[in-house]
């Protein structure tokens, strides 16, 4: 028997629900959020809709974090499993960037990752680059 809002025909299913099961969001009411607020595209269509159907080979993009996500449906799922059952929904068409870190947001000052807290001689030689 179907599950409410899947045709028994063409296979499809909610969106909110897809996104839920292959883990983009925490929570279904945040991906129905998205869905709803126009976040989420599907072939290059704002989803007004939480209840939207996708099938299989749809492309869906979507902001997540800093990073915007380009994913085609492989599979529609049974249910919201581990991760590594949830990379196998989707194919990444667009894997997301490295994002660059920096401990300083100012003028383009970058500290190496992990390098920890500035110290005061830093802070002093970095002041004195910039001409402060």
């Amino acid at each position: 028997m179907p599950e409410r809002g899947q045709e028994t025909g063409s296979q499809t299913l909610r969106i909110d629900k897809w996104l839920w099961y292959a883990r983009f969001f925490k929570s279904r009411s945040l991906a129905s959020e998205a869905c709803s607020s126009g976040r989420v595209r599907t072939g290059g269509t704002a989803v007004r809709k939480s209840s939207h159907n996708i099938r299989v080979g749809d492309v869906l993009t979507f902001n997540q974090g800093p990073h915007i996500r380009v994913v085609k449906v492989l599979e529609l799922g049974q249910r919201r499993g581990p991760a590594p059952e949830a990379q196998l929904l989707y194919e990444d068409l667009e894997p997301p960037q490295k994002k660059t870190t920096s401990t300083f947001s100012g003028e383009g000052v970058m500290r190496e990752a992990g390098s920890g807290r500035p110290t005061k001689k830093d802070r002093r030689e970095t002041d004195r680059l910039r001409g402060d």
